[in-house]
């Protein structure tokens, strides 16, 4: 694990759009804090100050311009097994690891994942992460789902991943992403900012809903095809499912997502029997984080790190591109 030591000192300003909720509930959206369980126990052991004073009550609902200060557990032991598997490494230092994360691999161990995951194979790599995100999130300072590839920073030391941590908290990382989506924007490039919180029955959906956390996501056209675009996407926040709900909310389902969008393919007119196996193969969501940029934490230094999609993303958009794919393509 993570070298020994003073923990630093973690802090969090309520901003309007997070005021009036309870204490326990804003905690846990910080990098930092793995969960609204991890924020209950960091309160009732006195960890937690609000406006500079012991915070006594999870419960307690916040104002704008309140402060909260803490100092986080020790990291748990370390009860993962160490797992081989390949990593493809674009930077490594003594601080963090930079690395494309594969589509397919979950990020940490959750429900239904208790192996085989990302941490399982840094683990093996490098026993000595940060251990700030706890027994099963060592190292790990911000996730990709499942099925979307791309760029990834982890933290080896628990003052980077304190450092990396803000900056995704201040919204200063620089992420932008590109992906395949049913549907043709009128526009050539735009912006949602809509709120993003759990749908009331389907909890495991994020939808656009007022009194949801500010999200805001920028997105252009790269290229046209008939019925289906490919759009690159930079996210000025964060939040869970962003991208994937912000764009359906445009009815801009993306290519390949069984969550946020059912498929129009069986409504495409006269489409090539070739694109019609491509797409109808294409079994996960088509989203590739190509690029991350951060401030190193020791340095000083602007990083940006960039990658081609998978293959897999690449040869679907070849489909695409080739003449006759789309012969008189049109949606009935």
């Amino acid at each position: 694990m993570a070298e020994s030591g003073p923990r630093p000192t973690c802090f969090l300003q309520i901003v309007p759009e997070t005021a009036g909720a309870r204490t326990d509930q804003v905690l846990a959206t910080h990098p930092e804090v793995p969960s609204r369980v991890t924020a209950q126990r960091l309160i009732a052991d006195g960890h937690v100050r609000l406006n500079g004073s012991v915070l006594g009550s999870a419960s307690r609902r916040l104002h704008a311009g309140d402060q909260l200060d803490w100092t986080p557990h020790p990291p748990e032991p370390l009860e993962l097994i160490p797992e081989p598997g390949p990593l493809e490494i674009l930077h490594e230092d003594a601080h963090l690891i930079v690395l494309n994360k594969p589509p397919g691999l979950v990020v940490h161990p959750a429900p239904g994942h208790a192996i085989g995951t990302l941490v399982h194979r840094l683990l093996y790599y490098c026993p000595n992460l940060s251990g700030i995100g706890g027994v099963r999130r060592p190292g790990i300072v911000h996730r990709l789902d499942k099925d979307t590839s791309g760029v990834l920073v982890v933290a080896k030391t628990d003052p980077a991943h304190q450092h990396l941590a803000r900056q995704f908290q201040e919204h200063s990382v620089k992420r932008q992403y590109q992906t395949l989506v049913w549907g043709k924007p009128k526009a050539e490039q735009g912006t949602v900012d809509a709120p993003l919180g759990r749908h009331p029955t389907r909890r495991k959906d994020m939808v656009v809903i007022e009194g949801g956390r500010r999200a805001v996501t920028h997105w252009k056209v790269l290229k046209r095809f008939a019925g289906i675009t490919l759009l690159a996407c930079r996210l000025e926040t964060g939040r869970t499912h962003q991208i994937r709900a912000h764009l359906a909310s445009l009815g801009l389902s993306v290519v390949g997502d069984p969550q946020y969008g059912r498929s129009p393919l069986r409504r495409l007119g006269k489409l090539s029997s070739h694109a019609r196996t491509a797409l109808s193969g294409f079994q996960r969501q088509a989203l590739h984080a190509e690029r991350l940029g951060f401030i190193h934490p020791e340095s000083g230094e602007s990083l940006m790190f960039r990658t081609e999609p998978p293959e897999d993303f690449q040869a679907l958009v070849t489909v695409l591109e080739s003449k006759g794919t789309f012969d008189n393509l049109a949606l009935t």
